[in-house]
């Protein structure tokens, strides 16, 4: 059954595992068939550290279209340039359910690039 509930399902399955903290805060990815969401999540204070989306005008000004996988790795350096400012130079990667393919490795592969360390 491939539905978005079978996503929901490996996303928890997933997330039972991985947890954030605000030395290392959980970089979550989450793609529409549009747009491409990160952030940086410290679960156990509750609060998102940092975001990057493909919505944000300075990134889709930047890039010719928002849907590619140019867009989803200059999302992964984006998001790494903020870590950086707020020192934070290791994260957990969270896929959200997706497979490891496509925009969700190249925002992976964007931020390894920017300085983060999984």
């Amino acid at each position: 059954m491939k539905t978005k509930n079978a996503r929901i399902m490996r996303k928890m399955r997933i997330r039972k595992t991985i947890s954030g903290s605000a030395e290392r805060p959980r970089l979550a990815v989450f793609r529409s068939a549009r747009y491409i969401y990160a952030q940086l999540i410290d679960d156990v204070g509750q609060r998102t550290l940092a975001a990057c989306s493909s919505l944000e005008k300075d990134f889709s000004k930047k890039l010719k279209s928002t849907r590619t996988i140019e867009a989803a790795k200059e999302i992964g350096k984006g998001l790494a340039e903020r870590a950086k400012a707020k020192k934070i130079s290791s994260v957990v990667f969270d896929r959200s359910g997706y497979g490891y393919h496509g925009r969700v490795k190249a925002v992976a592969e964007g931020a390894r690039e920017g300085g983060l360390q999984f």
